[in-house]
């Protein structure tokens, strides 16, 4: 459901009703009953619509008329929990869930960085909260914009961002040619589960201009290029270092699949220019399918029945589509181009 202060409950309920997002797969929210259920009366869901789970979280019951809510059980008895903790407890078990085999996809709503950290949960974002969930130390979050007028790429365009939630001060320091080399195995990975044989990577530059070869920083030649080398020894269709002034717009046009890029900013603000709401936020290398909405909490339009829905099901299409991937991979069956 993600943080109950921002715009999470209320996406669902505003795509809950729409007959198609039911054909994607068996549905079941997790997070706190109470605030789905304001959320589904904002939304003008009939009363009664929400169906507040026991003990076990069950599927099979959702429907355009019945919104099954599992509500953690350390959430239960709380008259006034702390909205970090809600969206800590929901990502939780909904990761176990996936974990233990009982679901194959989760999809999350926004959270607030902050409010995860006040409930006393030192985490940057759902990204690296998930990473630990899973235990892996190899992943990357992708922003994915699926196939459709703002892109020509035939299987969507990925953006995989070497480096994420730090500051732009620490990125110089954090960036080595191996976290490169291994940003283009996930871009590779992902594109491929969404379709594409051989995917077109293009890793962006770092400096304007892509460094000018050294007169605006050595970057490009002492870690980017040596990364992109190293990628496409291993048999990666991978090349650069590309301006980034340039790069999205030939990206977008069709000429790759997947961008890898160097910091935060440099791959969300091109991307959501892109496409802003239906951009999809994926992660990539862990063991279960996790998709979310690519925007925030949007605390200035919460509650006033506003919210942009199309992220959702931008989200839930995708999380459908990679669960029904991962299918393919564990029985052997060839995936569809």
């Amino acid at each position: 459901m993600g943080d109950p202060t921002g715009v999470g409950a209320e996406v669902i309920a505003g795509v809950w009703g729409e007959q198609g997002i039911h054909g994607l797969g068996e549905l079941l929210v997790i997070g706190a009953a109470e605030t789905m259920e304001r959320a589904c009366r904002l939304r003008g869901l009939p009363a009664g619509v929400v169906k507040r789970l026991g003990d076990e979280a069950a599927f099979g019951e959702a429907s355009p008329d019945c919104v099954p809510v599992f509500e953690p059980p350390e959430l239960r008895g709380q008259t006034d929990p702390l909205p970090g903790e809600v969206a800590y407890q929901a990502i939780r078990h909904a990761a176990q869930m996936c974990l233990a085999g009982e679901c194959d996809a989760v999809v999350t709503g926004p959270i607030s960085k902050a409010n995860l950290q006040a409930a006393g949960h030192d985490y940057p974002g759902h990204t690296e909260l998930l990473a630990e969930l899973c235990g892996v130390d190899d992943f990357a979050m992708m922003l994915y914009l699926p196939p459709g007028d703002t892109t020509r790429c035939p299987h969507g365009l990925g953006v995989v961002h070497t480096t994420l939630h730090t500051s732009l001060r620490s990125v110089f320091d954090q960036l080595t040619t191996a976290g490169i080399a291994a940003k283009c195995r996930l871009a590779d990975t992902a594109l491929r589960r969404f379709g594409a044989q051989r995917p077109r990577v293009a890793v962006a530059a770092l400096n304007p201009h892509g460094g000018e070869d050294g007169l605006f920083g050595d970057e490009e030649i002492q870690l980017i290029r040596p990364a992109v080398e190293q990628a496409a020894s291993d048999g990666l269709n991978v090349t650069g270092p590309w301006p980034v002034d340039t790069l999205m717009g030939r990206a977008a046009a069709g000429e790759f699949d997947a961008v890898v890029a160097m910091y935060h900013d440099q791959g969300h603000i091109a991307l959501k220019l892109l496409g802003m709401h239906a951009a999809v936020n994926v992660t990539l290398g862990l063991p279960i399918v996790r998709t979310s909405v690519a925007h925030g909490t949007a605390p200035d339009l919460a509650w006033k029945g506003v919210a942009e829905t199309d992220g959702m099901i931008a989200a839930l299409r995708a999380a459908s589509q990679l669960a029904g991937s991962s299918e393919r991979e564990q029985s052997g069956a060839p995936t569809p181009d």
